[in-house]
Formats: C-alpha cells, sequence, structure tokens
C-alpha cells in the first residue's frame, strides 16, 4: 500500500506546521518583548520631556497672569496677590481690600490664563482687618 505524494506532503505539513509556527510564534514574541523595552524607553523619555515641558508651559502661564494682574488699571492689590501654577490650574493667594477686587482678580487672572481653572485663595482684608 503506498501513500501518494500529496498525503505525504499533507502528513508533514500536518506535523511540522506547528513546529515551525510555533518558531514563528517565539521569534514574533522576542520582538514584541524588544518592541515593548523600547516603547517604555521611549515613553519614559516622553515623559521626562512632557514634564519639563508642563512645568516651562505652568511657568509661562504664571508669569502671564502676574502681568495681567499688574497691568489691570482698576486692581490695584497686584503686590498683595501670589501666582502660582500646578499642572496648568492657577492658584492666587494672598489678600485683596474688597469683594470687587477679589472678583476682579479671578476674573483677570481666568482671562489671561485662557479660561482655565483658577483657584482664588485670597482674603479680604478691609480697613487692616482679614
Amino acid at each position: 500500500m503506498s501513500i501518494s505524494w500529496k498525503k505525504q506532503i499533507l502528513v508533514v505539513c500536518a506535523y511540522l506546521g506547528p513546529t515551525v509556527i510555533g518558531f514563528g510564534g517565539f521569534a514574533t514574541r522576542a520582538e514584541a518583548q524588544n518592541a515593548a523595552l523600547a516603547l517604555s524607553r521611549s515613553t519614559s523619555i516622553a515623559a521626562s520631556t512632557t514634564q519639563g515641558a508642563d512645568w516651562i508651559a505652568d511657568e509661562e502661564l504664571r508669569k502671564r497672569v502676574k502681568a495681567a494682574l499688574h497691568n489691570d488699571p482698576h486692581f490695584y492689590d497686584d503686590e498683595h496677590v501670589t501666582v502660582s501654577v500646578e499642572k496648568g490650574v492657577v492658584i492666587l493667594g494672598g489678600f485683596v481690600l474688597s469683594d470687587w477686587d477679589l472678583r476682579d482678580a479671578i476674573q483677570t487672572a481666568r482671562k489671561a490664563a485662557g479660561y482655565r481653572q483658577v483657584i482664588g485663595n485670597l482674603s479680604i482684608k478691609e480697613d487692616g482687618r482679614q
């Protein structure tokens, strides 16, 4: 009884196919591990670059808000107001002399910050009292 050459090829492929595919799968896994390693390296580099860019963006935003408060012709309390920025959120600290100044400081800061979030940690000091 002889097996035809087509059946022999099918039998050989049936046995060798998973082995060949298995090796291919191993190579793919190794390549995936290398790609994942390269991706994690580039991600950590990008993250450190982004953190630096965030700090620069925060510092630029702080300067812009501080300048806007200083240049507002109706706001006289800019020397008593501190401006800090954390992750794009503007934080005003210190004191102002009236409710009007409080609203004006927050409104001016929002405009200068491109309507980002502004936290007004300001107290009102009327007639030298808080």
